[in-house]
């Protein structure tokens, strides 16, 4: 059965826009798991743009479900997370000009010093996580330095889908999810979990969420957007739903 991870951070963002202490994500990790999220994702940045290392460690303690840190494979933070525990660290790209997140992780260039992290994460009994675009290449690398996860890369995707007037048989958005189909596929060949995130919504996630073999989709943004009208339980109880209608359709054909 597909998972979802909800993503908090902008939670965070609204919290730090005016330097006070709410909204509280603890709050909204209690909300989205009684929505019915399987795991609560963070970005503890560098710049500590939105979640705080306190946030870390309540969330770390009170969460009753599975914690994803998102994070740099920077000292600072490897040391935060092998002191604080994640079930999971994922390592991701970061630039502090970025908005978010704007492409995979580069395993291939960095394999070496990526190896190490992952051994001191593992160490730490902390599953290891890379986020990284639909290359096939990429996910051999991550293989090879001991990741247990890979979470491919849907930003371009959704860009295609959005752009092709939300269109999920178009040439364009088929041939976008023909590269995570394959990249996931190699990482369950090569023995790792297949998960997958970024920019998806409630209009472009089924297909993706129709992929043979993907085990969990990590989605924050559109979840915490329409939490603003519906609120954060009910916005993740509407997820759940379709990633739920897409594997049984898949299912049934």
């Amino acid at each position: 059965m597909i998972e979802l991870g909800v993503n908090i951070d902008h939670v965070a963002t609204i919290r730090q826009a005016r330097c006070t202490y709410e909204p509280d994500p603890v709050w909204a990790a209690v909300e989205a798991h009684l929505g019915g999220a399987d795991g609560i994702t963070i970005h503890l940045r560098e710049d500590r743009r939105h979640i705080q290392d306190a946030d870390v460690e309540k969330l770390r303690e009170l969460a009753q479900i599975k914690l994803n840190l998102e994070l740099a494979a920077t000292e600072e933070m490897i040391a935060i997370a092998c002191r604080v525990k994640p079930q999971m660290a994922m390592l991701v790209p970061e630039g502090r000009h970025e908005v978010t997140t704007e492409g995979g992780l580069d395993v291939l260039s960095q394999e070496p010093a990526l190896r190490r992290t992952v051994a001191r994460l593992a160490d730490a009994g902390i599953i290891s996580s890379v986020f990284i675009d639909a290359d096939p290449a990429q996910v051999e690398a991550a293989a090879r330095i001991g990741a247990r996860v890979c979470e491919i890369h849907t930003g371009p995707y959704a860009h295609a889908f959005y752009t092709q007037g939300r269109d999920p048989e178009s040439p364009a958005v088929l041939a976008e999810i023909e590269k995570i189909s394959v990249a996931g596929a190699v990482a369950r060949e090569l023995g790792m979990r297949f998960n997958a995130g970024h920019a998806l919504n409630y209009f472009n996630v089924q297909p993706v969420a129709q992929l043979v073999g993907i085990r969990e989709l990590h989605i924050g943004h559109a979840i915490i957007s329409r939490a603003i009208f519906v609120g954060l339980r009910e916005a993740v109880r509407e997820m759940k739903r379709l990633l739920r209608e897409a594997q049984a359709q898949a299912t049934a054909t």
